[in-house]
């Protein structure tokens, strides 16, 4: 398989059995080469000239929720997950457990595995298709370019690591945020804003208290009557 983090891609050969004949009671067989595609994992930089210089159209995989924070123009969306609505109780028992922590805390929608997704591509492209599949980790992407990859699929590339990795500027997106944070949310984000604002705070006292040293003993002197 291609390494992480290079453009490289290899076709190993694999051997499949076929039955040719049966001649007197007698099953013959003869193992014959199978070519695999590999799928490629690149960078941010080596994406987008597959993109400009190659022909490879952009395949979104994330869910709706991150692609509604940020996604590249001109592209494709098919998520390879979806949010999980079931109403059995091993699933409402999870979905309150995933909401009130993952979910709560880093602003992630409780998903399954799009069953339809497959199909969906296959709608869209046919199986010769230069994809370059998109998520916000790497994870998702690669596990539906080894779905698509195995439905016949031969041109399919990653971004390693995924948009958290890409440059900005990168690729032309839209979206209330930028394309290397669409993943950030909930309480993270929050505890996030009040740290730096923290830090802007005490930063500045640092400050006063170094060039303004009489200034400050001032203020620090005065406090209630006793």
């Amino acid at each position: 398989m291609a390494a992480l983090g290079f453009s490289a891609s290899f076709s190993p050969l694999r051997l499949r059995t076929h039955s040719l004949a049966t001649v007197n009671g007698k099953s013959y067989r003869k193992r014959v080469p199978l070519i695999k595609a590999e799928v490629k994992f690149v960078n941010g930089e080596e994406a987008k000239r597959l993109v400009n210089e190659e022909g490879y159209t952009i395949l979104d995989v994330r869910d709706q929720t991150q692609y509604d924070r940020a996604h590249i123009k001109l592209f494709h969306h098919v998520p390879f997950f979806v949010k999980n609505n079931d109403n059995d109780l091993g699933t409402i028992v999870k979905r309150t457990v995933h909401n009130n922590f993952s979910g709560l805390f880093f602003g992630l929608p409780f998903t399954k595995v799009n069953s339809e997704f497959v199909q969906a591509v296959k709608r869209q492209f046919p199986s010769d298709s230069k994809l370059l599949l998109l998520c916000q980790e790497g994870l998702r992407s690669a596990a539906a370019a080894d779905k698509l990859e195995k439905e016949g699929f031969q041109n399919l590339s990653c971004i390693t690591s995924g948009l958290q990795s890409v440059k900005r500027g990168t690729f032309d997106s839209v979206g209330s945020v930028e394309l290397q944070n669409a993943g950030k949310a909930g309480l993270v984000t929050i505890q996030g804003k009040i740290s730096a604002v923290l830090g802007t705070v005490l930063i500045c006292a640092f400050l006063f208290i170094t060039f303004f040293p009489e200034q400050a003993e001032k203020i620090l002197q005065m406090g209630p009557a006793q």
